[in-house]
């Protein structure tokens, strides 16, 4: 199963927004929101709403495919998020999620016993380029137990 197969069976609002998990590594993470009309704000783009989730979901799955080899152990939360919202978004947007921290430092502090906390910048563009908002979100793995 795919982290993007993962992400929609187990978080519902992936699924609701029917969100498109185009490429899943442990460098990045690349996930589209296609254009809907129940998902439209008042001037027929994306709900900021929406907006959030996509790329909340970019940097869960960039979570999961840098640090899945260590569910067993710590479980991924977010912790906090912030959002700036750019440019007028109109049509699909897709978020671009990378790892604010090297991975081997997060499981490091975990091998030491700590509960690591690490950046995820998430940048949000539409079809021409444009970078229409830019979001942040600090996840932890909080161990088991």
């Amino acid at each position: 199963m795919s982290i993007g197969e993962m992400l929609a069976a187990t978080v519902p609002m992936a699924r609701t927004l029917n969100l498109q998990f185009l490429e899943t590594t442990p460098e990045r993470a690349v996930v589209a929101l296609p254009d809907q009309n129940e998902y439209h704000n008042h001037v027929g783009g994306p709900h900021a709403g929406a907006m959030f989730t996509l790329g909340e979901s970019a940097s869960g799955a960039i979570v999961l495919a840098a640090f899945g080899d260590q569910l067993a152990r710590a479980v991924p939360l977010a912790v906090s998020a912030e959002i700036a919202y750019k440019k007028l978004a109109m049509g699909p947007v897709t978020a671009t999620a990378t790892l604010g921290r090297p991975a081997a430092e997060v499981v490091a502090e975990l091998d030491e016993g700590r509960r690591p906390e690490f950046p995820v910048s998430i940048s949000i563009r539409r079809e021409d380029g444009a970078v229409t908002g830019e979001m942040s979100v600090v996840w932890t793995l909080r161990p088991n137990g």
